[in-house]
């Protein structure tokens, strides 16, 4: 399963102009902050999950340059394989907030089966997740992570 909000505004892995995108939850590391804690922090903050195990990273994702979409110069996507039982994902931002940061449908759960057969107009991030999931499903946790194109 995958959740992810939907966002409006272009995505750095995403030309312009594409319709919505649904991407994992996620951000920025904070002053002082390491990668995991920041992890825990995103899905806490985005989702309401409390994790204390640190999940394997899987996917690295590297995109630079300013003609991936207008106001961004690049971005630095880390994956992780985050196992947990269905829960209803809801985080602590309000309404308000969700909407000032123009998240749209705030989140669902995907089936791999959903994801691969989702005809939509929006877009997933990263492009391929119906195979990266596959794969990752299929082979298991890879010794380090994935390096990702968009």
């Amino acid at each position: 399963m995958h959740e992810a909000p939907t966002v409006s505004r272009p995505h750095p892995a995403v030309p312009s102009g594409a319709p919505g995108v649904w991407a994992a939850p996620g951000g920025g590391i904070e002053p002082g902050e390491d990668g995991r804690s920041a992890l825990r922090r995103e899905l806490l903050e985005e989702t309401g999950l409390v994790t204390a195990v640190d999940p394997p990273h899987v996917w690295h994702q590297v995109i630079v340059g300013a003609d991936q979409a207008s106001g961004f110069d690049g971005i630095v996507n880390d994956y992780f394989l985050v196992r947990t039982a269905r829960f209803e994902p809801r985080g602590e931002f309000t309404d308000d907030h969700l909407a000032a940061d123009e998240l749209l449908e705030t989140f669902r759960w995907w089936r791999l089966t959903e994801v691969a057969g989702y005809t939509g107009p929006d877009l997933f991030s990263p492009r391929d997740l119906a195979t990266l999931l596959s794969d990752l499903l299929t082979s298991g946790v890879p010794a380090g992570p994935v390096t990702l194109g968009l």
